[in-house]
């Protein structure tokens, strides 16, 4: 007649640990065969019986239902001590009735507790339906069965009451399940971005490099040498980045991402320049700035066939432009991961192809592109 939180109770919840409380509190209603017992006219061997199997009863249902909370059934797969204890519950009441008589029906609210909320949900019902109609055969065709109408009219209360709160629980149960499914898939896409979006930039930096120093072995040696260093540190650093990443603790600010982007648009032979300062922003801006930095400039290193990259900074707004030949096709991995950013942080994301201010679109034959987050 108790009802678990959980079948997952762990240790430190305290209806898995004190919950055995209740359930002794609810044994006060065995009060009725108790008292049947005492002034039973049956044989004492009966009697003796009676007695017994109703201290085994307290016993079995006490462990138990404490057994139960922590891996009860409740539509699931509850272990075989359940349906053994719940058998011997079954006899102990039996084995009352010729002691007890129309008392023993007392017993019937603890078995259908016990089979709502530590066994299937078939079995709820089951037990349920039949201890309704158990309790109306006795209470309307048994002499004196009216005497015990009000066993029957909690028999049907408590069938009513276990079958809405089981069905609660067995939802909300679902709806964690479904909850923990559903921030785990968030937390997989939010890990491949952050991936995605460090290494690709990471390696189209890397494979710039690469081949500007191919270029440049001949005529050029000391700095091939030069770009070949850069080449081993950005791997290092990405490595290093992916690690942290993984680890939710990767951090880039807004001023580091600036000189990384600087650095890499330089080897592609591309002109950054930069209108505002960083601290402009604040600094749960400048995080979610620091990524739509970083994708655009990949981008711009890998599509645009730029000349010059404009960044500019202010107040609530980050807008990277670019002169080259403007986005084409769909959408791909980092335009999408871009808007989540900024959808993520409250901001309002704008990609447009044609540029045309001074200093960044030279002519009518480079579209350029314009990437913008506003808060």
């Amino acid at each position: 007649m108790v009802q678990p939180l959980s079948r997952d109770a762990g240790p430190k919840n305290p209806w898995a640990r004190f919950g055995w409380l209740m359930a002794v509190i609810w044994l006060v209603f065995l009060i009725y065969p108790v008292i049947a017992l005492l002034r039973s006219e049956a044989p004492a061997a009966w009697v003796v019986v009676g007695w017994v199997a109703l201290i085994v009863f307290v016993v079995l249902y006490v462990t138990g239902f404490m057994h139960g909370m922590r891996r009860g059934g409740l539509g699931q797969n509850p272990a075989a001590r359940q349906w053994v204890t719940f058998a011997a519950l079954i006899v102990c009441t039996l084995v009352s009735v010729p002691a007890e008589g129309g008392s023993a029906l007392s017993f019937l609210p603890f078995l259908m507790s016990f089979a709502s909320y530590g066994l299937t949900r078939l079995w709820h019902w089951i037990t349920t339906v039949s201890a309704v109609v158990i309790t109306a055969l006795c209470v309307f065709l048994l002499p004196g069965g009216m005497n015990n109408l009000s066993v029957l009219a909690i028999v049907a209360l408590l069938g009513v009451v276990n079958t809405v709160s089981t069905w609660l629980i067995i939802r909300s149960v679902e709806s964690e399940r479904l909850g923990l499914e559903l921030a785990t898939s968030e937390g997989r896409e939010a890990l491949a971005r952050d991936v995605h979006d460090l290494v690709g930039h990471s390696l189209t930096v890397v494979g710039l490099k690469a081949q500007l120093a191919r270029r440049l072995m001949d005529s050029d040696p000391e700095r091939a040498r030069a770009e070949l260093a850069d080449i081993e540190q950005l791997t290092a650093e990405a490595i290093a980045g992916i690690r942290t990443t993984v680890a939710g603790s990767r951090a880039t600010t807004l001023v580091e991402q600036l000189a990384s982007c600087r650095e890499a648009l330089r080897a592609a032979d591309i002109d950054l320049h930069v209108d505002g300062a960083p601290n402009a922003l604040s600094p749960v801006q400048a995080i979610t700035a620091s990524w739509i930095l970083r994708e655009a400039t990949t981008n711009a290193l890998r599509h645009s066939e730029a000349r010059h990259v404009r960044v500019v900074i202010a107040p609530g707004r980050l807008c990277v432009e670019d002169d080259g030949v403007g986005a084409r096709g769909d959408e791909g991995n980092g335009i999408r991961g871009m808007r989540e950013r900024a959808a993520a942080a409250g901001a309002a994301f704008s990609l447009v192809a044609g540029v045309s201010e001074p200093g960044v679109a030279e002519s009518g034959e480079r579209a350029g592109t314009r990437v913008e987050v506003t808060w």
